[in-house]
């Protein structure tokens, strides 16, 4: 009976070892899974921090082109701004001189009605005196 005991308790523990051992392959599988999908997780992450990165080299290029049409929009502003004051400055100096010019019209224009050509410029009648003698 000893010996069928024996027998029995080393049938018992293999089996338990068999048992532990199938455990352990199967924890140690699991773990080989887990690290897989980690390492694909990774591999993507690694794919996506590259698309960001190009993304953002994109987006900077885009922001500097960006940065240099503002300049150059600043530029002509102020180059349309001291235009419109140089109009402006037209327009009131015009403003003025145009009421002088007519005033200045009209008084040449009552004048000749007035006087005869010759009677106002003395260089002219000095002419036709020379002329004629």
């Amino acid at each position: 009976m000893a010996a069928g005991g024996a027998a029995d308790a080393q049938a018992r523990f293999g089996h338990s070892v068999k048992g532990l051992l199938t455990e352990k392959v199967t924890s140690c599988g699991t773990d080989v899974i887990a690290l897989t999908k980690q390492v694909l997780k990774g591999s993507r992450s690694a794919e996506l921090l590259g698309q960001a990165a190009r993304n953002m080299v994109m987006q900077e290029d885009a922001i500097l082109h960006s940065e240099d049409s503002l300049r150059k929009m600043a530029i002509i502003t102020t180059h349309l701004q001291y235009q419109q004051e140089a109009i402006q400055k037209n327009v009131s100096a015009r403003a003025v001189l145009v009421p002088r010019m007519q005033a200045a019209q009209h008084s040449l224009r009552s004048r000749s009605h007035r006087e005869p050509l010759l009677a106002r410029s003395p260089a002219l009648s000095s002419r036709q005196t020379y002329r004629t003698s």
